[in-house]
């Protein structure tokens, strides 16, 4: 071999050897980013344990102590038949607000610690559905039945949600009784495999008829695409199923309706198509290469996301159920009907939010199929907080998140752990809270980063998943946004598919629909009681005071004080001040009432008509904002119950609007935002986020002297005369130090499989 090869190969050999040194050498000098100690302003106390959901011990305390105390068969949920008696759902009952204000402000007593059942008695001469405050946690010595108190009556049976097992007995219903009754069109038609079970999937609709008492549901029959949803995978076979009567073994098929065309029976619709006299449409279940519901991506290199992370350790610290953010502390927890909810908001040690939570989330569909036409889900009677699953690291939050584990118990044997299904992160939002660069009468920069602090769950209902965030700003603001994806739901493509949405598929109708979601929001600013304030603008014409021969339009602040619940009810798309607020007695330093402004991000659809049989069940969502005086008894604007006698409904919210004087007076606001969704082409296979989030500001209005974010430690300002490269003047020009770390990244894991449960 030549001499100068060896040399050559020598010398390149002792380079690589040299650079792979050198690079080991820097690995093991870049220093892991502190995970210590986070830098909080304020100091964790053990109050907001008033707020703290059911531990899974109290859940299961609660559960023994009624199945002891109940002198009736109490079977476990999952093998409970309608004429069982069974315990429905164990839940907190949070404190009375007076109770707790008393505790948290004034050091009373602690209040009692209590739980509220739902229990099933199918077995009784009258079936019942009874309300039981359980108490004290944790040793419980009481269950007081509440649902005369609660209800002024009883609580009629056929309101109960669907249970899991019910879903199963349908579902078994279909498989042995009424799909043999058409096999040949299933066969050639559908391509059905009898030994496949899982061949096809129901969704069902709701309410269930058209009168209180019914129980008929209208079931759409889709293939059911394994790996991907099934939902954009309509047959065009729908049934009504009758399932009122108590003995699973007197349900039957009502109605048939295919392709356009309503039936009495599937006998009839198998007759028909031997005959020649049935249009159908003939269909494969889906492959993996044509299923356009499929969301396996093609290629995946994640690996390449930005990573966020902190590189001096997180800047919020989390004990029990309290956050602290720089000057923000809350407690939160998990309705398992509902779903998240925050109490005892506070800034800088001030309340400003007694509660503020997700009441109800409801879509009104159309379509010229049964099933679609008559769907008006209301999200709270499926469990809005059960359906938060367990969170994705790098995906549903950020990879270094907080993940936190939540408990429920609701149409289950046991209690029921949903791993990580809350997030809490710190997020620079790439964009400034504020800035101003200065070349006008003196040169300087002047900005602060927008980091905010979120607490978020995910719920998957049905084929929907809704983001819901709660934001904290550091000037005071608190936002609150759900952000919709997930799969739409669909219908068969028909004639006349195209007056109810966009086609979408081979034979798949996107369906046009509304989301309405209702929040409550107890401000207490500046204390209890407050006043409802509208600011707005008009103009006038003024005489120019220079030169009286000439007009301006001279942009003026309107001014007026809300006194009734009535004058404080706006309704979707009417008229409204652009500028709403709670205002207190107390004045700033500057004489203006301290105040919270609520500015809503909304772009909802109409609300059912008024001659609509079940607009009163949902009639939250007739107004944008109401504001009405505090009650007890007005706790929620929905009930569970709602959905399955939407006629006679539970909890009617207009009913909370009766012209009270809210002047000065302790006063809730219920918001409603939402938006209309015509699905289309890019629906497919996935509703996207983006251009989908909606929701609210609560905004300080004179309530601080200035914004105090200027007082932020993450605030920048710098003059040309400074050096810009010294960290007490900048210390973005320390990042090179500060932040030269490496991100303790945790392996991934996911649980999330765990606890799916059946709808059908």
């Amino acid at each position: 071999m030549n001499v100068k090869i060896v040399t050559a190969l020598l010398i390149l050999a002792v380079a690589t050897i040299l650079a792979l040194v050198s690079v080991l050498l820097f690995v093991s000098k870049t220093k892991s980013c502190n995970s210590g100690t986070q830098k909080t302003f304020l100091k964790h106390n053990d109050q907001s344990l008033i707020f703290a959901d059911l531990t899974r011990e109290e859940l299961d305390q609660v559960v023994a102590y009624l199945k002891n105390n109940i002198k009736e068969n109490l079977v476990d949920i999952s093998k409970a038949d309608p004429s069982s008696n069974c315990i429905y759902s164990v839940e907190l009952l949070p404190p009375s607000k007076k109770d707790a204000l008393l505790y948290l402000d004034k050091g009373g007593p602690k209040p009692r610690r209590e739980a509220m059942a739902v229990v099933y008695f199918g077995s009784h001469s009258e079936p019942e559905i009874k309300e039981y405050v359980v108490g004290p946690l944790p040793n419980p010595t009481y269950k007081n039945d509440v649902t005369l108190q609660r209800y002024k009556g009883k609580l009629p049976y056929h309101r109960r949600p669907v249970i899991g097992s019910e879903y199963k007995q349908i579902r078994q219903h279909f498989l042995l009784k009424e799909y043999p009754k058409a096999k040949s069109f299933l066969k050639e038609v559908l391509g059905y495999n009898e030994s496949d079970s899982e061949y096809f999937a129901a969704l069902t609709s709701a309410p269930r008829g058209f009168a209180s008492g019914e129980r008929q549901t209208w079931f759409g029959i889709f293939f059911n695409s394994q790996g991907s949803g099934f939902f954009l995978h309509p047959t065009g076979l729908e049934l009504l199923f009758n399932h009122k009567n108590l003995d699973c073994n007197k349900w039957s098929v009502e109605r048939v309706f295919y392709n356009g065309e309503y039936l009495q029976s599937l006998s009839e619709l198998e007759e028909k198509y031997k005959k020649g006299q049935l249009k159908v449409v003939k269909m494969k279940k889906p492959h993996r290469e044509d299923d356009i519901a499929s969301l396996n991506p093609q290629k995946s290199s994640v690996s390449d996301i930005p990573l966020q992370y902190e590189p001096q350790g997180a800047r919020y610290s989390i004990k029990n159920n309290q956050v602290l953010f720089h000057h923000w502390s809350f407690a939160f927890g998990v309705n398992v009907n509902r779903g998240l909810r925050l109490y005892d908001i506070k800034f800088k040690g001030e309340r400003i939010v007694y509660e503020l939570s997700i009441q109800e989330a409801i879509s009104v569909y159309g379509s010229n199929a049964p099933t679609g036409m008559s769907t008006r889900y209301m999200d709270g009677h499926f469990g809005i907080g059960r359906s938060i699953f367990q969170l994705v690291r790098g995906i549903d939050c950020p990879y270094l998140a907080t993940f936190i584990d939540t408990h429920y118990l609701l149409d289950s044997d046991n209690p029921v752990l949903n791993k990580g299904s809350i997030c809490i992160f710190e997020l620079n939002t790439g964009i400034p809270l504020r800035r101003h660069f200065s070349s006008l009468g003196s040169s300087y920069y002047g900005g602060l980063a927008n980091t905010v602090l979120i607490i978020r769950t995910i719920a998957t209902l049905g084929n929907y998943d809704y983001v819901f965030d709660f934001m904290f700003y550091q000037n005071g603001a608190i936002e609150s946004k759900v952000s919709a994806t997930g799969y739409i739901s669909t219908s068969f493509f028909m004639d006349g598919g195209a007056q109810h949405g966009n086609r979408v598929g081979p034979y798949t109708l996107g369906t046009i629909h509304t989301h309405f979601i209702n929040y409550k929001v107890d401000l207490d600013v500046g204390g209890i009681n407050n006043s409802l304030v509208a600011h707005d603008m008009e103009f006038q014409d003024q005489v120019v005071p220079w030169n009286p021969e000439w007009k301006l339009q001279q942009t003026m602040l309107t001014k007026k004080v809300l006194t009734s619940e009535n004058q404080a009810a706006f309704q979707q798309h009417g008229p409204m001040p652009r500028y709403m607020q709670f205002a207190s007695k107390q004045r700033n330093k500057w004489n203006h009432e301290r105040s919270f402004r609520i500015q809503m991000v909304s772009f909802a659809g109409d609300y059912l008509p008024e001659k609509s049989s079940v607009h009163n069940a949902m009639n939250w969502a007739k107004y944008k904002l109401a504001v009405t005086k505090h009650k007890e008894e007005e706790q929620t604007s929905s009930s569970i119950y709602n959905q399955n006698d939407p006629w006679s409904p539970t909890v009617q919210f207009s009913n909370f609007i009766n012209n009270e004087n809210i002047q000065d007076e302790d006063l809730v606001a219920w918001i409603t935002t939402g938006f209309l969704h015509i699905p289309h082409a890019e629906d497919i296979p996935n509703t996207v986020t983006a251009g989908n989030g909606v929701g609210f500001y609560l905004r300080p209005y004179n309530y601080f002297n200035e914004d105090p974010s200027v007082f932020s430690e993450d605030a920048v300002y710098f003059q040309p005369h400074e050096d810009l490269s010294s960290c007490s003047v900048n210390p973005l020009a320390c990042l090179s130090q500060t932040a030269s770390c490496t991100p303790k990244v945790p392996p991934f894991t996911y649980n999330g499989f765990d606890n799916e449960y059946i709808v059908l």
